[in-house]
């Protein structure tokens, strides 16, 4: 997608603070973070929300729970645990048109969810 912010990003149109990166999965530090650490992980592949992932796309969606992981243990946060959160749609707050997820730590969440 031409117009597509994270796929400018990939490209490195935009820059982004680069926390991880393989062939399929990009992870960056978010420009306005909702937590101390608030990292955005993407498949390279453009999909735009949730609901557009085909059965196609279920090693893609793999890599990313494992690239989280890979992020997490780096980060060193995995014994205080963490927040994972996927918007779908515009309604859900998703304001970029590409699937992503927020991984949210750094300090101890409580029952608001960001958009």
């Amino acid at each position: 997608m031409e117009d597509c912010t994270f796929c400018k990003i990939i490209k490195g149109e935009i820059p982004s603070e680069k926390v991880y990166e393989d062939e399929e999965i990009l992870a960056f530090k978010d420009i306005h973070p909702a937590a101390p650490i608030h990292i955005l992980v993407i498949p390279k592949k453009h999909i735009a929300t949730l609901m557009d992932v085909t059965p196609e796309d279920s090693n893609i969606m793999a890599k990313i729970l494992e690239s989280i992981q890979k992020i997490v243990k780096k980060l060193g946060i995995e014994e205080n645990g963490f927040r994972l959160i996927a918007n779908c749609g515009p309604a859900s707050g998703q304001e970029v048109m590409h699937i992503h997820f927020h991984l949210l730590a750094g300090r101890k969440m409580g029952p608001k969810i960001i958009s």
